[in-house]
């Protein structure tokens, strides 16, 4: 049997696809020949990252929504459906909640970080299963985080919604058809916007410098640094390629080897 990485003729939607790990995403998924549909909130940056994709030759287009408003988020993905065909790879992903104590969150709290994660990602699958079916190609890839396997301190929602999320996707591996894929990515510590916001706020709580907090984070990973979101884009072209198609139901750390136990 071939291993391929090619995934021409293939069409991809990548969510968050604007800045940060789903922007990497969608740069390695078009390096492999995929025609790409961004999806974020940034007009002005999926335009940007769909001219960067563009000028690389390929066929790059965007569609502005919000994970939030998911009546409009379907109207809108129906509209790439009809527009640009079926979808045969889809990345779910959205920035993770705020940080806080589990204790502190309100119920409120509770349920929009559910409905734009589980929700959202459980309505986009149902919209594109059938193309993938008829297909009988289809690759669902989830990015989640390391807390699915370790909670981290001080993000209790976002601890929940993950564990939530990683349970949904291993159910739905069960009952996707054969040639139809769902597998989760867990980050560890990526150079992006969220991580930013955290180490700043962890440092305005703690007096520690922005560096000593990240110097702190860097302490627990073997690899001895922060991750480059190009990397986890490139694991995650490798999950959506038919180089993967017996990886199924999997939640894979790229976090530098800092969980002790995977």
């Amino acid at each position: 049997m071939s291993v391929s990485l090619d995934l021409t003729g293939r069409h991809a939607l990548v969510c968050g696809a604007s800045r940060g790990i789903g922007h990497a995403a969608a740069l390695a998924i078009g390096s492999l020949g995929a025609r790409v549909t961004l999806l974020a909130r940034s007009p002005n940056l999926l335009e940007e990252t769909a001219a960067a994709l563009s000028s690389d030759g390929v066929d790059a287009d965007f569609v502005v929504a919000d994970l939030d408003a998911r009546d409009d988020l379907m109207g809108r993905v129906d509209a790439v459906l009809e527009e640009r065909g079926p979808i045969h790879i889809l990345v779910n992903n959205t920035g993770g909640p705020p940080s806080g104590r589990l204790l502190d969150a309100s119920t409120d709290d509770l349920v929009v970080a559910f409905g734009r994660h589980v929700l959202a990602a459980h309505l986009l699958v149902q919209r594109v299963l059938p193309g993938m079916a008829e297909a009988g190609y289809g690759r669902i890839v989830n990015i989640v985080s390391i807390s699915v396997r370790e909670p981290i301190p001080n993000l209790g929602v976002s601890n929940t919604i993950r564990a939530a999320m990683a349970g949904w996707a291993k159910t739905l591996s069960r009952e996707l058809p054969p040639g139809v894929t769902i597998n989760n990515v867990l980050p560890g510590y990526t150079a992006t916007s969220r991580l930013d916001e955290l180490k700043h706020a962890i440092s305005e709580r703690t007096g520690q410098t922005a560096a000593e907090v990240e110097a702190g984070w860097t302490a627990h990973v073997p690899e001895g640094r922060i991750a480059d979101p190009a990397e986890l884009g490139a694991v995650i072209a490798f999950l959506v390629s038919p180089a993967a198609s017996f990886v199924r139901g999997v939640s894979l750390p790229v976090d530098g080897g800092r969980l002790f136990c995977i």
